[in-house]
């Protein structure tokens, strides 16, 4: 009788999303409050301006059909490609970010996508920058690596298992030869001196 009703087949699991995916709805859930908050702003201060320009506030009164602003299918695909480059450490700074310039700003509902797309383009650049520095410094932290394995191959202890005559390395003879070109370039660079005894 289970298999009638399908009892005994397990859950659905819901897909699992994407890190990108879960930026990208985050930060648009983001943009979309921004710009009712802009428009909810943009009404007030019209509201405020008709107040004062016939001295009767009738905004009790009258209802005023919300319109609400919505950006081109075409910006919003363009906007959420930016968002789903972005890596999930930097969508935290991305708000915080844009909360910041709305404040600053306090712009147009039009405006607001402008805003948005660079505040992302300013993070994507912060995060290239960041990676750039990265793989410099694992170049330089790898280069480092190789000249203190040579440091160390220079400074082992030199073999001599019967305590008879040393065994020679090849580390050896490439110290000496370098020893041998400094005193030489010492002495064809030290000057000439001359005894005067008529002095």
């Amino acid at each position: 009788m289970a298999s009638w009703f399908g009892w005994s087949e397990p859950y659905p699991r819901s897909a699992r999303r994407s890190p990108a995916e879960v930026v990208t709805d985050t930060l648009m859930l983001e943009l979309n409050w921004q710009m009712k908050e802009a428009e909810r702003q943009q009404r007030e201060r019209e509201n405020e301006y008709r107040r004062l320009k016939t001295g009767v506030d009738y905004s009790w009164l009258a209802t005023v059909p919300r319109t609400n602003y919505d950006i081109t299918a075409g910006e919003r695909l363009g906007l959420e490609d930016l968002c789903a480059k972005l890596h999930p450490s930097y969508c935290g700074t991305v708000i915080l970010r844009f909360r910041q310039v709305m404040a600053e700003n306090e712009p147009e509902v039009q405006e607001v996508s402008g805003l948005f797309r660079s505040v992302l383009l300013e993070a994507l650049d912060r995060m290239k920058e960041e990676e750039e520095a990265k793989r410099l410094s694992r170049q330089w932290n790898n280069k480092r690596s190789v000249s203190t394995s040579l440091m160390n191959f220079k400074s082992r202890v030199r073999i001599n298992p019967f305590g008879s005559s040393e065994v020679k390395t090849v580390s050896e003879d490439v110290e000496r030869a370098q020893e041998s070109t400094e005193r030489a370039k010492r002495v064809w660079s030290m000057p000439e001196f001359h005894n005067s005894k008529g002095v």
